[in-house]
């Protein structure tokens, strides 16, 4: 049960920041704003659950790890932004657009980790 809750927490974040920041630089379509829903949906389970499961055996090395596994985020989200460009209609091109929104909801669930 942990495991659902940490699921959902993070999606459940992720979603908030990065929809409401998708907002702030002009995402505002329907069909927009369902493209990052939609990209976060499929990346976030994804990579909370590799952090989930080889977090525990690396030790020293899960910060970089994690750091990887939101660049492959950061990565995945650009391309499904690159494809849907003129939906989204964004202040920024795709990439920085998914660099910023993850960096963002990244540095959040940091803040907000030992928090919650």
């Amino acid at each position: 049960m942990e495991v659902l809750k940490s699921f959902g927490i993070s999606l459940g974040l992720t979603l908030l920041i990065e929809m409401s920041l998708a907002v702030i630089f002009r995402v505002r379509s329907k069909r927009g704003l369902t493209v990052v829903l939609l990209a976060n949906v499929l990346t976030n389970p994804a990579a909370v659950c590799l952090c989930m499961v080889l977090g525990p055996f690396l030790g020293g090395w899960y910060l970089p790890f994690q750091l990887l596994v939101e660049a492959a985020v950061v990565l995945a989200e650009g391309n499904v932004y690159r494809q849907f460009r003129e939906d989204l209609n964004a202040a920024l091109k795709p990439f920085p657009l998914s660099f910023v929104l993850n960096a963002c909801s990244y540095g959040t669930g940091l803040i907000l980790y030992d928090l919650l």
